[in-house]
């Protein structure tokens, strides 16, 4: 099916203070949301924001390590990825029981794991199985294998690939960017789908049906800019790629030897609202799946734009 064409139209869901890193969220059934934030190692809950409409934000927790991204395995489930990236890079996996929460309850994470010292730097994650997440190994150059025991209350990690195309070049840019950076799953193709910040890659590789192992070389999808996180629209073959530092949305093909249909649906011409833009999350409401996104931004925390203006970090509502 041939994508669409149209620019993307966004509006502000939620506004966090300036100087957070909003990583990563994970939209719930009734559409509100769970985001990481980076530098404050915080957990905070979004209520649902329908369009033109902004919610007030609520911190569920404060990490000692950095939260980055986040699985749902069952129905309100979760199980979140912290990581020291930068100094002892020792990095767990919690999960956190949503079932009978409600907004301004405490929640108390559960730690079901904690990486082997090979482990760096911690960043996306996706389930290719009801008990399999794989989780990008950004300072590693590598993909982690998690499987989570029966009950899921214990889990195991190994290796699942190392490529080149995930590499990490320590040095090159300040603050230090991430290789493997961003993954996704893909059903209908049985391919996941990963970004590669510094060598600026968006790559796929194949999943054994059957034992969930890498199958074959990955292949190179696109490239050219520091992509970080993504959403996939599986019925129209498109992935849309947040370009971190580089603060635009791409649509990009989720096929080889498609490149020109690369496009920027939003960033281009420079669009304030979207600065230091991370990852993106379909909406769960009926329809919303490849027409509704919701991304999180830094608002330049990470690098400024052109006008040299820091501003919020923010939820962006965005319309595809």
């Amino acid at each position: 099916m041939e994508a669409r064409k149209q620019k993307a139209t966004l509006s502000t869901a939620a506004v966090f203070p300036k100087g957070y890193f909003l990583e990563n969220l994970a939209v719930r059934a009734n559409n509100s949301m769970l985001v990481t934030s980076i530098k404050t190692h915080e957990l905070w809950y979004v209520p649902p924001a329908n369009l033109g409409e902004q919610v007030e934000p609520a911190l569920l927790f404060t990490f000692d390590k950095s939260p980055t991204s986040m699985v749902e395995p069952e129905p309100d489930v979760f199980y979140l990825f912290t990581t020291d990236g930068y100094a002892t890079h020792a990095s767990d996996l919690h999960r956190i029981d949503l079932r009978d929460w409600k907004p301004g309850q405490e929640i108390h994470p559960e730690l079901v794991l904690t990486f082997p010292s090979q482990v760096r730097a911690l960043n996306g994650s996706c389930l290719i199985g009801p008990r399999t997440i794989l989780v990008a190994d950004s300072f590693a150059s590598l993909v982690w294998r998690v499987e989570l025991s029966e009950g899921g209350r214990s889990a195991s990690a190994s290796i699942w690939l190392k490529h080149y195309s995930m590499l990490y070049h320590p040095g090159e840019l300040k603050p230090e960017q991430p290789g493997v950076n961003g993954l996704r799953f893909s059903k209908r193709t049985s391919y996941v789908y990963y970004t590669s910040t510094v060598l600026k890659l968006f790559m796929r590789v194949r999943v054994d049906h059957q034992t969930l192992a890498p199958l074959g070389i990955p292949e190179y999808l696109g490239g050219d800019k520091m992509m970080d996180d993504f959403c996939l629209d599986e019925e129209a073959g498109v992935a849309y790629v947040t370009t971190h530092r580089e603060n635009t949305i791409d649509r990009m093909s989720l096929e080889p030897d498609r490149n020109e249909e690369r496009e920027s649906v939003a960033g281009i011409p420079f669009d304030e609202e979207l600065v230091g833009p991370s990852s993106g999350a379909w909406g769960r409401a009926p329809g919303e799946v490849g027409r509704v996104a919701f991304f999180t931004t830094d608002g330049g925390t990470t690098a400024l734009p052109s006008d040299g203006i820091l501003r919020s970090a923010k939820i962006l509502r965005v319309v595809f």
